[in-house]
């Protein structure tokens, strides 16, 4: 994707495959700078601290934090701490543990001197399947928003087709174009006349800082709001319909997202809106039915929720306290919407209504 006019991935090899880079998220919007991972512990240390996140990107950088451990050592017994290492960085996004056994699973039967390289070309091919993957949903997300706009009454046809969207899932969330973005850019890039209402997505501001950020530098129109706009927007007749990503869906079709996701879906069914989710296959976890009940939901830190970053009048980035001495936080990072409330899945295969029955029927050969 577009940065100043240069073509950016969110994560690539360094010359030799001795180390991997990765833009730093955790400076955006404000600075762009990238960041060299040269060791498991590395990798391991930019997905807790969310230097990179996003399920998609999780899993691509989880899959090259094996590659860099089996380098300094490729026993078995180091492929399994390195395992374990990793997959407890982001318990909810099942993206991560899906590419750490991809690549176990290459590597395992293998001779210790062959298990580093093999684990390189296996994660190289991972993040070109998702660069595939998501391409693949941004074309059949256009044909979706591409018939939201035919459907829209004469007097409305010259107006933007109007999209809401929560957290960040654009190509920051994954090695390039994103999922729930990945619609946008097309129609962006197809001519349609768009809009974005980008919801700020507390704690982290992921929408206002992240998802505005990336449509700026692409020319998308967006408008950045709070979290508790979009009802109203809804009942007002300003959103023709919701499109967000997925950390984690059930076979079933219950989807688990930000924080804030399942209020957007609610509101969405309330108001008549479409509410639509954009995921790749490395997304959905077969073994569970009932998101619910379970999936386990990351509970991060609660300065998230008592502090905000942000950049002061004399440009210093800065974090500042909003909450006054004393008062205690929560911060659950996911919530779960229930398939009920979904009006379709949008995958690499193409859409599909969020049901069991529905997804088997895409994915039958899974």
């Amino acid at each position: 994707m577009n940065i100043d006019g240069k073509a950016w991935r969110t994560i690539w090899l360094e010359p030799g495959g001795r180390a991997v880079s990765v833009i730093d998220q955790t400076q955006l919007p404000h600075n762009f700078t990238t960041l060299k991972l040269s060791n498991c512990q590395e990798a391991a240390n930019a997905i807790r601290t969310m230097v990179v996140r996003g399920a998609p990107l999780i899993g691509v950088t989880g899959a090259y934090g094996l590659m860099l451990a089996l380098q300094a050592d490729p026993s078995d017994a180091a492929l399994e701490v390195a395992f374990e290492q990793l997959n407890a960085t982001r318990p909810t996004a099942v993206n991560l543990r899906w590419a750490l056994q991809r690549i176990q699973n290459k590597v395992k039967p293998l001779p210790p001197a062959e298990r580093a390289e093999a684990a390189r070309a296996e994660s190289t091919v991972i993040a070109e399947e998702d660069v595939a993957m998501c391409e693949a949903i941004g074309n059949h997300g256009l044909a979706i928003i591409k018939q939201l706009a035919a459907a829209r009454p004469s007097v409305r046809q010259q107006d933007p087709i109007q999209l809401l969207t929560h957290c960040n899932a654009g190509w920051l969330a994954t090695v390039d174009w994103g999922t729930a973005l990945a619609p946008i850019y097309k129609a962006h890039r197809a001519g349609l006349n768009i809009h974005v209402w980008v919801d700020e997505t507390r704690p982290r501001n992921q929408g206002a800082s992240l998802t505005a950020y990336e449509l700026g530098r692409e020319g998308v129109p967006h408008t950045v709001i709070v979290d508790n706009a979009g009802g109203h927007l809804m009942q007002h007749g300003h959103v023709d319909a919701v499109i967000v990503g997925s950390d984690r869906t059930t076979g079933c079709g219950d989807v688990c997202n930000k924080i804030g996701t399942y209020l957007k879906a609610l509101a969405a069914r309330d108001n008549g809106v479409p509410f639509y989710v954009a995921l790749p296959s490395s997304t959905i976890d077969w073994s569970i039915s009932d998101g619910i009940a379970e999936i386990p939901i990351e509970a991060r830190s609660t300065t998230e929720v008592t502090h905000i970053q942000g950049r002061l009048a004399n440009n210093e980035i800065s974090q500042v306290q909003l909450s006054p001495d004393g008062s205690e936080g929560f911060n659950p990072a996911f919530d779960v919407t229930p398939a009920r409330l979904v009006t379709a899945l949008i995958t690499e295969r193409g859409v599909s209504a969020a049901s069991k029955k529905s997804l088997k029927k895409l994915y039958a050969d899974t």
